[in-house]
């Protein structure tokens, strides 16, 4: 599969380049990321601090896609954009976190303290990368 794949399904839109949403979701993560950074990961935290890293992971690939002019409505379809891209090990390191997302949102899954510490200590490289990135922009 390839990114086209998912923009002939209408899951991935070519849009314009959209700074002002850039800017936005920049500001509104590191918000969120100040906040998280304020929570004790325990066994009662833990999956939803994982769930809520993950999600500022996704923000801020929406826009890196934003500034490409893509406007992408599938969590699978970022691998893809990161792929296209040459991003193929922040790809594959997005792919993993989403489907251990996807195990708590959907099937109930529990996942022990340590697991989100090493998860979160690679979600916070990952954004400090994306960040640098999209402040050049």
């Amino acid at each position: 599969m390839n990114l086209e794949v998912f923009i002939k399904r209408g899951l991935v839109k070519r849009s314009s380049q959209d700074f002002s949403l850039v800017k936005s979701i920049i500001s509104t993560s590191k918000l969120d990321i100040e906040f998280l950074n304020t929570l004790e990961i325990s066994e009662v935290s833990a999956r939803k601090i994982m769930t809520n890293y993950y999600d500022v992971l996704r923000s801020l690939l929406e826009a890196m896609a934003a500034i490409e002019g893509y406007k992408i409505y599938s969590h699978e379809a970022f691998t893809f954009f990161l792929k296209e891209k040459k991003e193929d090990i922040l790809a594959e390191k997005f792919d993993r976190f989403r489907k251990i997302r996807n195990k708590i949102n959907y099937y109930g899954k529990n996942i022990s303290v340590n697991e989100v510490e090493e998860n979160v200590k690679e979600i916070r490289k990952m954004i400090k990368e994306i960040n640098k990135r999209l402040n050049k922009n």
